[in-house]
């Protein structure tokens, strides 16, 4: 484990980010479709020292509670009104000088070249600074809104994302380092031994290349991904750099960093190439009884049905048709399994009503409150980074942007002090931030389990 940890911010295009009672809240922003709201929320991050905002996104509004967006639109959901985030990275880029800027996007309603594309495009506007957050969708609607009928099963998709992967990497190295020359005097703009088709052909993707964008400065974008269950597991502990985590206790999020730490060397990769961000919502207040009495207020605006419509979205699967009033139910989910299992674990270890789970996810969508004085949550931060829990966390804030503001001014000076966490930027790249040298282009290997 490293020294020092990292920290970074969790976005979204939208109106709220974890916590369902942000919108209401009196202090939080609500221009959400203006530049100037994400311009200020980046500053704020530069400004704490985070390596890196992350986009967080959806590609649909969540109607799989009652079969209808009623409840979803009504009651201020997460994903009722969002952007297109690609379209805000330039933004915060243009907004900042050193903040690292992930962006998700899906594998399963997207082509290897246009990622390949896009991406390459930011790396290089940013000067380095960008993270693929790979995603593999998990909604029926999602489908739907791409012209098909039903959403790929689970593990299927993930075997697609594989090929997926390998194809937008040999696309990211059809250009060689090097090969822009731009000499006016001999008239040579590119070389041309250093210049390649990736002609990738395989059971999902066929694509011919090159890409039409050269080499981009971090090598290629650094990669993200927040695989929970086994078989997402395997899949960030073969691609990922960086991997977000949702547990709410401690003994979980230390089991998820050991298990995924654990699955790494199968394909031949370190502990150390990869660094894992567990996230939580902090209440920042000058005593403890302040910021229990911001978690207290958070918490009252909660709307438990709403955290229901959003956990059908997540599992994909209604939970109108349930008794809210009794446990949940054991169901088959085509959606997120490892947050179908987190929820039954809560259920099963504090004796939980569906209700219960729909406060709780209102609440900030399972992630843990750190509650208390700048002291008090850098205790906990330091606690958990010691006891080989993460690498770094992601703060998601109660309301925008007061919650990231107080997070910045009060506790990461406390990490400061602690040495626990940089004072100044000492790269310009977000892969210099996390400490990794430029990225690879050769995909790590397959074990024979993911062979398709």
């Amino acid at each position: 484990m490293a020294e020092q940890l990292h920290l970074a911010a969790f976005l979204l295009a939208s109106h709220m980010t974890h916590s369902h009672a942000s919108w209401r809240h009196p202090r939080n922003d609500p221009s959400f479709l203006t530049p100037e709201y994400y311009e200020n929320l980046a500053r704020i991050a530069e400004k704490g020292k985070f390596d890196f905002v992350f986009f967080a996104d959806g590609l649909l509004i969540p109607d799989r509670y009652g079969a209808g967006v009623r409840d979803t639109v009504q009651r201020g959901v997460q994903g009722a009104a969002s952007l297109d985030p690609a379209y805000i990275v330039p933004l915060v880029a243009a907004a900042t000088k050193r903040l690292g800027i992930g962006l998700t996007r899906s594998t399963s309603y997207y082509q290897p070249f246009d990622i390949a594309r896009g991406f390459a495009t930011l790396d290089h506007l940013s000067r380095g600074r960008i993270a693929w957050n790979v995603v593999t969708s998990g909604c029926q609607s999602e489908a739907r809104n791409f012209g098909m009928d039903a959403h790929i099963d689970h593990d299927l998709r993930y075997d697609r994302a594989e090929e997926f992967l390998e194809a937008t990497f040999k696309l990211w190295g059809s250009w060689d380092e090097g090969a822009l020359i731009q000499d006016k005097a001999s008239g040579l703009f590119a070389d041309p031994d250093k210049v390649h088709y990736a002609d990738h052909e395989g059971k999902w993707f066929k694509v011919r290349g090159p890409l039409t964008v050269p080499r981009s400065p971090e090598g290629r974008p650094a990669i993200m991904q927040a695989g929970s269950s086994n078989r997402g597991r395997d899949f960030a502990a073969r691609w990922a750099e960086i991997v977000f985590e949702i547990d709410p206790t401690p003994e979980g999020r230390k089991a998820y960093y050991a298990d995924v730490k654990s699955r790494l060397t199968k394909f031949g990769r370190k502990p150390n190439d990869v660094k894992i961000f567990p996230a939580f919502i902090p209440f920042v207040g000058e005593t403890e009884a302040i910021a229990r009495e911001k978690q207290q207020f958070n918490n009252e605006l909660a709307d438990p049905i709403a955290g229901i419509v959003t956990l059908s979205s997540h599992l994909d699967h209604d939970l109108s048709q349930y008794d809210p009033n009794a446990p949940l139910a054991d169901i088959d989910s085509n959606g997120t399994q490892g947050m179908l299992a987190l929820a039954k674990r809560l259920t099963d270890a504090n004796n939980l009503t569906l209700r219960d789970i729909g406060k709780l996810f209102a609440q900030g969508v399972l992630l843990p409150h750190f509650v208390g004085t700048p002291t008090q949550i850098a205790d906990e931060i330091e606690a958990s980074f010691k006891n080989e829990e993460a690498d770094g966390f992601i703060v998601s804030a109660s309301h925008t942007p007061g919650g990231y503001e107080e997070f910045v001014d009060l506790v990461v000076p406390e990490l400061q002090r602690r040495k626990l966490f940089r004072a100044e930027y000492e790269s310009s790249t977000l892969r210099g931030h996390l400490g990794f040298d430029k990225g690879s282009l050769v995909p790590p290997a397959r074990p024979a389990s993911t062979e398709t």
